[in-house]
């Protein structure tokens, strides 16, 4: 059991699909090997891959009573750089001068840290590549990064987490993660230990959540309902999109019912038989371009593709 440490708050954001979750557990998880105890929990919504979530770990030497989110965090990790303008992701919530936020970004720490106009120090970790069959390591990446700015968990420790978190995935699965994941643990060796505790929270200086109190009324009044069909188009689930699929119909076989059916969204028409995709409601989560027999679906950066609309 470790001595004379505080109370350690860490915070994961990305998008539904990101392993967010299981960075989580592999960081808890490497400082139980170190002797800790540990506190960790996913967030998120009944929509899930390309969402906002987060997950969180606490980590301290002694039992651990404090539950919740975490409002006060000491390290922040972003695995997508666009959330952090979301508001709904809450990425810069009780961030103060002395936490520590990494993002992964190909934007340098200086840019982000002027951008944001923030006192606290700002790292960053190069941008993953956008090949989609590359996004289900980042979470080991950021996790990687996490226990290097810590300063508390040994290379072993990381290793084994990874190892034993990862177990039913495969060998392949976990050398991947591992390499990744000591990648970014090296890389982060000028900042090793940055990341110092904050203050300790007393339940006497407990502030309510910032929400609304409303009046309760009848609940013929106030009771959910649903009064007309095909109210769900008002949530413009697009905007959580990273990458893009686009339908090159030079290639495309017309065999519509394929990724239309796929869709879990149903985000996929056809008109006659020609499949068209909304994008207000696509999360762009490639199921489509996997599904494609003739592969007439292609994965484009949204950044990208949005630079080529205003271009044309």
């Amino acid at each position: 059991m470790q001595e004379g440490v505080a109370m350690y708050r860490i915070r994961f954001h990305g998008r539904g699909g990101q392993g967010m979750k299981t960075a989580s557990r592999i960081l808890g998880t490497a400082f139980f090997l170190e002797g800790y105890e540990v506190q960790d929990a996913p967030r998120y919504g009944a929509e899930r891959r390309g969402a906002p979530i987060f997950a969180y770990v606490r980590v301290d030497a002694q039992p651990i009573n404090e539950r919740g989110v975490i409002t006060l965090p000491d390290l922040v990790i972003v695995a997508d750089d666009s959330l952090v303008p979301v508001p709904a992701a809450g990425v810069l919530t009780g961030l103060d001068e002395h936490t520590v936020l990494l993002i992964n970004s190909d934007e340098s720490a200086e840019t982000w840290k002027d951008r944001l106009n923030l006192s606290s120090e700002v790292l960053t970790l190069p941008a993953e590549a956008e090949d989609r069959a590359e996004l289900r390591f980042i979470g080991a990446t950021c996790t990687g990064a996490a226990a290097c700015l810590l300063g508390k968990i040994s290379r072993d420790a990381l290793q084994q987490a990874i190892k034993e978190e990862l177990a039913q995935l495969g060998d392949a699965v976990i050398e991947k993660n591992l390499a990744r994941a000591l990648d970014a643990y090296d890389s982060m060796q000028a900042h090793k230990g940055c990341v110092q505790t904050g203050p300790e929270i007393n339940a006497n200086d407990y502030r309510k959540p910032a929400w609304i109190e409303l009046p309760f009324d009848d609940a013929r009044i106030s009771a959910p309902d649903i009064h007309a069909s095909a109210n769900s188009i008002q949530v413009r689930t697009g905007l959580w999109r990273t990458l893009r699929p686009v339908i090159d119909y030079e290639h495309c076989k017309s065999c519509w019912w394929i990724c239309s059916t796929f869709c879990p969204d149903g985000a996929i028409t056809v008109n006659g038989k020609k499949p068209e995709i909304d994008y207000d409601h696509c999360k762009g989560c490639m199921v489509c371009v996997a599904q494609c027999p003739s592969h007439a679906i292609e994965a484009v950066s949204e950044q990208l593709a949005q630079h080529q609309e205003t271009s044309s």
